[in-house]
């Protein structure tokens, strides 16, 4: 898959008790991607998604943002519909989605014990995300989902966390010209409690 690209090296190890546990799943489910997760959709996008991190199940288990579970069920209905992306999702990698205009990425490329990335995990990671966002010359908008995305993004950027504060469907200019538009993660949690709806 030619939108499939690697930021974090597969040998990373910065954080040992997230390569510990992907060591873990890589005994048990040999058949697995079980390493860091690389971003789908062409660096030349005018947008980013970024998530939070690799579902145990779903992107860790299959080697593409947001594939394989619940969330990526959401998120590749949503851009199917709204002409983001072409082809059928069929929650694997192999599939013949692709993306238009639109790159999906993770705050933290490795799958957490619980969805729970801890912070300095979360700082460890962001170099690879600031890699990827200079390599993105051609980038207008960043849609974030969830509070940490929306604070690494903040925290990429040098700005105050306390000038940009975290709300659902909210459009933030950062000082750079970039739009930021912050989201409620489409996980299964949220939909199911109705803090956020599918029309949402």
């Amino acid at each position: 898959n030619n939108q499939i690209d690697y930021v974090a090296p597969l040998t990373c190890q910065r954080c040992k008790r997230l390569a510990d546990f992907i060591e873990g799943h890589r005994s048990q489910k040999p058949d697995w991607h079980n390493n860091p997760v690389p971003s789908f959709g062409p660096v030349t996008a005018p947008i980013l998604i970024l998530g939070l991190a690799p579902g145990l199940r779903g992107a860790n288990a299959t080697g593409r943002p947001f594939t394989g579970d619940f969330a990526g069920q959401v998120l590749y209905d949503a851009l199917l519909k709204t002409g983001f992306a072409t082809g059928t999702y069929q929650a694997t990698a192999n599939d013949d989605i692709r993306l238009t205009d639109v790159r999906i990425s993770n705050a933290v490329r490795c799958v957490p014990p619980k969805n729970k990335p801890n912070a300095a995990e979360i700082a460890a990671c962001r170099p690879y995300l600031s890699e990827e966002l200079a390599q993105m010359k051609k980038l207008k908008v960043i849609l974030v989902l969830g509070r940490i995305a929306h604070e690494t993004i903040l925290r990429h950027f040098e700005v105050r966390l306390k000038d940009f504060p975290f709300h659902h469907n909210y459009l933030h200019y950062l000082p750079n010209g970039l739009k930021m538009l912050s989201s409620y993660h489409c996980s299964r949690y949220n939909v199911q409690t109705n803090r956020l709806s599918l029309a949402m």
